[in-house]
């Protein structure tokens, strides 16, 4: 089975983009595929999760009081049958949790749903009524303060039809002199983050496809894209070295982390050809391939999620090996 093959006989999430990304399939077969999204594998289990008011784990970023309660109740109960707990039994509740609805939603975009399938519609007209922001008990679609969370906000309302244009202008007035993002802002940093980068860029492209963008917010984005480009992708501006080592690690779901081949799929989606400042991520994506011709995850980050999508770090993973593939084709078409 060619590695092609291998992610087309997968979840309706991967084929769908595996026959528009990798392969000359009619768009009417790319369509019909993405149309299960919503009705069968990983996106029906997602929707069958959520709450009757049309968000996850009673939350907008982190779960409501209500279903921790449930959850300590129903571990309580059953733990006199349990058996005796192990040191890793917990740490899924010990880092940040992805069940919530702003988590939930970036991985249904993730996989593509549909967003005018009657589940997503129904799903999008509760949150807008019902789901309301920890800080300051703001509406959902109205943002609240953080970057990080506003830029995967504006991404998941414009992808799915909402009025985020006040939350894109508080991100324009968030972007810092040197052209990325921090979430930090609040507490006096001054300058950008990688991961808040991502976040907001993925966004403001996003609102801009759903919009036509601004003058304002295009400028933004590309003042964004610099930050990243001058650093290529990777290395700190001022010594030349890594960032960080898990840039290098390639993972999914990312939430809100950053790392080389997000990155990539970024510049990929932005479409055109690749800044020639991408290309050492590029050959890192290249030496990660596998002698079968697929990638691995290197890293799942720790949190509690509502399933497995893959078999676990250094196993084959689709996720990656698609959007490996589908950057190398992007950057290999525009060099020849």
């Amino acid at each position: 089975m060619s590695v092609t093959d291998w992610l087309i006989d997968a979840d309706p999430a991967i084929r769908w983009q595996a026959l528009r990304d990798l392969t000359d399939a009619p768009p009417t077969d790319v369509a019909a595929e993405r149309a299960r999204v919503a009705t069968e594998g990983w996106g029906a289990q997602l929707l069958a999760l959520r709450d009757p008011d049309g968000q996850w784990a009673g939350g907008a970023c982190f779960p409501g009081r209500s279903f921790i309660e449930a959850r300590q109740a129903a571990r309580a109960a059953s733990d006199a049958q349990a058996e005796p707990a192990t040191e890793d039994d917990s740490e899924g509740d010990k880092a940040q949790p992805w069940i919530s609805t702003l988590p939930t939603l970036q991985l249904l975009q993730n996989l593509g749903v549909d967003p005018q399938a009657s589940s997503m519609r129904e799903t999008i007209g509760l949150i807008a009524k019902n789901c309301r922001w920890e800080y300051d008990d703001l509406p959902y679609f109205d943002g609240e303060v953080e970057p990080c969370i506003n830029g995967r906000t504006v991404a998941q309302g414009a992808y799915f039809g909402q009025d985020v244009a006040g939350i894109v202008d508080r991100l324009l007035g968030d972007q810092l002199e040197d052209g990325g993002w921090n979430c930090a802002t609040e507490q006096g940093s001054t300058r950008s983050s990688f991961h808040s980068t991502i976040d907001v860029l993925e966004g403001l492209l996003e609102h801009e496809r759903a919009t036509g963008g601004s003058a304002a917010a295009v400028a933004a984005r590309r003042r964004g894209e610099e930050y990243l480009l001058e650093r290529e992708l990777i290395y700190r501006k001022s010594t030349g070295t890594v960032v960080d080592p898990t840039f290098l690690e390639f993972s999914f779901p990312t939430w809100w982390h950053y790392d080389a081949l997000r990155a990539l799929d970024y510049f990929r989606a932005v479409g055109g050809s690749p800044d020639p400042r991408v290309a050492d991520a590029v050959e890192l994506v290249r030496r990660k391939q596998q002698s079968d011709g697929r990638w691995q995850l290197d890293y799942l980050h720790p949190g509690l999620m509502h399933f497995a999508l893959e078999d676990g770090e250094g196993r084959p993973s689709r996720w990656v090996t698609l959007r490996a593939l589908r950057v190398l084709r992007w950057y290999d078409a525009a060099v020849a």
